[in-house]
């Protein structure tokens, strides 16, 4: 018989502000497929969304992405 010993160690995840953040918007109007692409400032891709519906109406849908880094730490 083979006995095993499980030690659990709690970990936390949390942001890593040295990662950064990016930000994307895609927009959803059937058929479009355009996206304002990854961008480090929100303004920017705000302002790119802003731009594409003055000039596409009716596209006035986007789907935001936010990204991020995450680390992992061993809690002490």
């Amino acid at each position: 018989m083979t006995r095993a010993v499980y030690r659990f160690v709690e970990h936390t995840i949390r942001h890593e502000p040295a990662g950064g953040v990016t930000y994307e918007l895609f927009c959803t109007a059937p058929a479009c497929g355009e996206e304002s692409g990854p961008q480090e400032a929100q303004e920017t891709a705000q302002d790119w969304a802003l731009r594409h519906t003055g000039l596409n109406p009716g596209h006035d849908l986007f789907r935001r992405v936010f990204t991020d880094h995450a680390r992992v730490s061993r809690a002490e």
